[in-house]
């Protein structure tokens, strides 16, 4: 099986995604900032390492050898206009370095269109905090559409509600388009049925540099 890098492994969209490759037989190298407050993040074929997204040094140095990326990463303690475009230009720059051509990202339903042309974060009346939240990560998307053509890139964003870190894995999911998907918000999407389609999209990549909608 294959190599891959994940991201912002210690958060519940990247500790969905370590067992999910780790339980297909890929070798996953889990980045997080401090290892040692995630000791129960590693297992068979998992080595939890140290590594900051927003420095391309780190990201080039611990890609290396691997044959995919993805990328979880989130911090709620720095404004994501700043943190998710800093990370993406990092991305870019170290994953081009390491010679890692796909990376599959984990984005947000607000970024996706909740009638054609019109995004959900700039429906009238949603709320301004979760707005500049989002568009953080659309400005992470524009970066990653601005990228050479040879890093081959999916941003998979899950509907624009809560997801259920409780939730067994059903390996269902819907996926296709940049608009929210029908009636996706009637229940919760697993984030265990997210670390599927992203681990798919490693396997088989079906979509690409493009921003895709994903839920059940």
């Amino acid at each position: 099986m294959g190599e891959i890098v994940v991201f912002g492994a210690g958060g519940r969209a990247g500790r969905a995604t370590v067992a999910e490759a780790a339980g297909r037989g890929h070798r996953v190298t889990a980045v997080v900032r401090d290892p040692a407050r995630h000791p129960d993040l590693g297992g068979d074929g998992v080595t939890v390492v140290a590594g900051d997204v927003t420095r391309a040094e780190d990201v080039a140095r611990l890609a290396a050898g691997h044959d995919a990326a993805v990328n979880a990463a989130i911090r709620l303690d720095v404004p994501s206009v700043e943190f998710l475009p800093a990370a993406t230009a990092a991305l870019i720059d170290g994953l081009t370095r390491a010679g890692v051509k796909r990376v599959v990202l984990v984005g947000i339903g607000t970024t996706l269109e909740s009638a054609p042309g019109v995004l959900v974060h700039d429906v009238p009346g949603f709320p301004a905090e979760h707005r500049a939240f989002s568009l953080g990560h659309l400005a992470a998307v524009e970066a990653l559409r601005d990228a050479d053509a040879a890093l081959d890139w999916v941003v998979l964003a899950p509907p624009p509600t809560m997801l259920d870190p409780d939730a067994p894995r059903t390996g269902q999911y819907r996926i296709g388009g940049s608009a929210v998907l029908p009636d996706a918000g009637e229940r919760l999407f697993a984030y265990a049925d997210l670390a599927v389609a992203l681990v798919d999209e490693v396997e088989n990549p079906r979509y690409h540099r493009a921003l895709t909608a994903v839920g059940h």
